[in-house]
């Protein structure tokens, strides 16, 4: 019975499966597919296809700053966060402290929180502060904005990091922070990895924060929203095509290297084993 009942139902899904992954993914081939058409933004299939928005693209230099002023913040931005996000989620693991369940709470709120009001709330404290709105302040704002990112990949990864290494360490001779250099940084390195790929997309694509906290200088997302309200140009489907294979290149980077490093834990056992055969 439940096997036909399995069987009756499995056309049903593979369609269901089908109709959800053409609505996420169409709009973004449509995309791509206009980035290449002579006729420019209309009329499908395109009658023609050319080259030239992406020349056009490449000598737009005012889109091109936006794009540099978008990779230097999120350059930035995984760095604070990272760096502030680290100590944080050791402390959440590691550390017993009064008001540490209200503390994880607070750490989380950002990422629940609208985009607006966390960039009117650091608006209101840069202005209280005299500072300037520029990229400086976005990258603050940006880094601020994501700590709750970076903490949470970095507990799970905490969560599933195996103690015996420390322990072992820490038994040797080794002093609390050379343990945590040579056994616990390299053992959480993929989930730093994941926390800083994942902050510098989000900051790539963040509009609100910036939107509140940008000076005279735009980032990419900022420049893009500026154009389209004078209407969708082929320049931004073949930017946004650009950021399409860079995002796809990003994340084979990120798998080639989780598969390695999954790979070299399946045969450190076997490692270990050899060496000790060697050495007795």
């Amino acid at each position: 019975m439940s096997g036909g009942f399995s069987s009756g139902r499995a056309p049903f899904l593979a369609v269901y499966a089908w109709l959800v992954y053409a609505f996420l993914y169409l709009p973004i081939i449509v995309l791509v597919v206009y980035s290449f058409s002579g006729s420019g933004v209309g009329g499908f299939p395109p009658a023609s296809w050319t080259l030239e928005w992406y020349r056009q693209l490449f000598a737009d230099g005012a889109l091109w700053d936006a794009v540099l002023n978008s990779l230097i913040v999120a350059a930035f931005a995984v760095g604070i966060a990272l760096g502030l996000g680290l100590p944080a989620a050791l402390a959440l693991d590691r550390a017993n402290f009064p008001g540490k369940a209200l503390f994880r709470r607070l750490v989380l709120l950002p990422l629940i929180l609208p985009g607006i009001i966390t960039g009117l709330s650091l608006l209101m404290l840069f202005v209280a502060a005299g500072l300037k709105l520029s990229l400086v302040t976005v990258t603050l704002g940006h880094g601020t904005a994501l700590i709750s990112v970076a903490t949470t990949e970095i507990f799970a990864g905490l969560q599933k990091l195996e103690r015996a290494q420390e322990e072992a360490s820490l038994d040797l001779g080794a002093s609390p922070w050379g343990t945590f250099w040579r056994i616990t940084l390299p053992n959480l390195r993929i989930s730093l990895l994941a926390a800083g790929l994942l902050i510098f997309t989000l900051s790539l694509d963040e509009i609100a924060v910036s939107f509140f906290l940008i000076g005279r200088d735009n980032t990419l997302p900022l420049e893009i929203w500026s154009r389209l309200r004078r209407g969708i140009t082929p320049e931004i489907n073949a930017i946004s095509t650009l950021m399409l294979l860079f995002s796809i290149f990003t994340i084979l980077i990120w798998y080639h290297l989780r598969t390695r490093t999954q790979r070299g834990e399946e045969n450190l056992p076997d490692v270990l084993a050899a060496t000790t055969g060697e050495s007795a």
